[in-house]
């Protein structure tokens, strides 16, 4: 088995086999004993903390992805508000990509990630209630803008740290499983709020309690029972699992020039002594943003080539989430007995097979897409849930939090790539068969398959982490 040579300084301290895993520093001010150990099996902490992913689904799935941003581009908020948008997105990634490393870091150094968990969180929550005053006028424009892009700083900043905690609530045993829950209660989450508020207040034209679209009135008060529904949803674990700060918080203030210079000289550690996980960061930064692109371009491809209704299209996506959600929740257990590596392989394989499928199968109607689009979402969600385990199982005690953070810059950085191979590919289809238009959108699909094997490709030489089963396969 790897293990990444240690420094000749104490900075990248390296946890290797052992009978009882070191916990986080975060998780406690020393190591844990095997009673603490077994408590991290599938008991309250570990569906508390999987309560955050539920509850992250209205700002993931209802405002990011299908009410407030289409709400805000819609004709109310004046012309050229879709550009507006993307440059807001773009700039929000690239503060996203500045500071999460470094926020990370610094709640590693105090021990106190659930206190920026908490209040991350709560400024989500506060970004996401403020857009109910988004009224549908173009003065409002930059006001939901920037609430939004404010929001997904804040959601990535709390996903740092969330993602940081695995390693405190889980074992080697049971690591899979657990990331395997949270991210299969986020894609179930996500439906379940979906269909309250389509069916409850924007579908109908008198919605619960009498609302209706006048003035925006029924995504407005959508927003309202996101915030809450955010905020009820990530109480468990705020509550749960408690800051114990160790030896590290005497050292927590730290400047911000001071922080960079801290984290240039991990990034430095990193890179001599373990580049199998800058491999890592790489290789899932790449495959990471395939995996996006399935979801992102799938329902125009839905509409565009196979004939999906408007009406098909949100069925297709009600159902592609759930059968995303149960199968990463399955999908947990070949993570642990197969190893995460082998979970991603395969569903990165089946990934390209299936999206190859597509396009062969372009004119043979919606029931070929529906096959091979659920197939896409059968994979999707596992690939995802497992690169967090596999990097889990890397990360050196007590860099969580950074590392995860890097983890979040890593794939900002190459989120233009699923996109750019999309449009590409479809000017290709165009010079290659002489059509325009929708005609040759199905050329697509070739972009994103072409993402998700080279991510791949970049993942093969990759060798899976130390963090791997031991004898705590019976604390599970």
């Amino acid at each position: 088995m790897f293990t990444p040579r240690t420094p000749s300084t104490t900075r990248l301290r390296v946890v290797t086999n052992r009978s009882v895993p070191e916990p986080s520093v975060a998780a406690a001010g020393g190591p844990a004993t095997p009673g603490e150990v077994r408590r991290r099996a599938f008991g309250w902490p570990v569906l508390a903390w999987g309560l955050w992913d539920w509850g992250s689904a209205a700002f993931n799935a209802v405002i990011t992805t299908f009410v407030f941003t289409v709400y805000l581009t819609s004709d109310a908020f004046g012309p050229g508000a879709d550009a507006k948008l993307g440059w807001v997105l773009a700039g929000a990634g690239f503060l996203i990509a500045v500071f999460a490393p470094v926020s990370g870091q610094r709640a590693d150094r105090s021990g106190r990630r659930t206190l920026w968990l908490a209040i991350n969180t709560l400024l989500v929550v506060a970004a996401s209630a403020g857009m109910f005053f988004v009224a549908p006028s173009p003065d409002l424009l930059w006001l939901g803008l920037l609430l939004l892009a404010a929001g997904n700083i804040f959601f990535e900043f709390a996903s740092v740290n969330y993602n940081a905690m695995l390693n405190q609530i889980a074992t080697p045993a049971n690591v899979g499983r657990v990331s395997g829950l949270g991210w299969g209660l986020g894609y179930i989450g996500g439906i379940v709020l979906l269909l309250v508020v389509y069916f409850g207040l924007i579908s109908p034209e008198v919605g619960l309690f009498g609302i209706t679209g006048a003035d925006g009135m029924d995504v407005r008060v959508t927003m309202l029972i996101c915030a809450a529904w955010t905020l009820v949803f990530s109480l468990p674990v705020i509550l749960t699992l408690r800051d114990r700060p160790g030896p590290r918080e005497r050292h927590a203030r730290t400047g911000l020039i001071d922080s960079y210079r801290l984290l240039f000289r991990s990034v430095a550690d990193l890179w001599r002594t373990d580049r199998n996980t800058v491999y890592f960061l790489l290789a899932s930064a790449v495959f990471r943003d395939g995996l996006a692109g399935v979801f992102t371009f799938g329902g125009v491809i839905a509409a565009g080539t196979f004939g999906f209704s408007a009406g098909q299209v949100i069925i297709f996506g009600v159902v592609a989430n759930l059968v995303a959600g149960v199968a990463t929740i399955l999908f947990g257990a070949l993570d642990d007995r197969l190893g995460p590596k082998r979970v991603i392989v395969l569903a990165l394989a089946a990934m390209v097979v299936a999206g190859t499928g597509v396009f062969v199968l372009h004119d043979a109607g919606a029931t070929a897409f529906w096959v091979l689009g659920l197939i896409l979402c059968i994979f999707v969600g596992p690939a995802q849930s497992a690169s967090r385990t596999f990097l889990a199982r890397l990360i050196p005690a007590g860099k969580e939090g950074e590392v995860f953070g890097l983890y979040a810059t890593t794939g900002r950085a190459v989120s233009f790539l699923a996109p750019a191979a999309f449009s590409v590919f479809l000017g290709l289809g165009a010079a290659v068969t002489g059509l325009q238009g929708g005609a040759t959108q199905y050329w697509g699909i070739l972009g994103i398959v072409l993402v998700l094997a080279l991510g791949l490709a970049l993942l093969l030489p990759v060798r899976p982490g130390t963090r791997t089963r031991t004898a705590l396969d019976g604390a599970a």
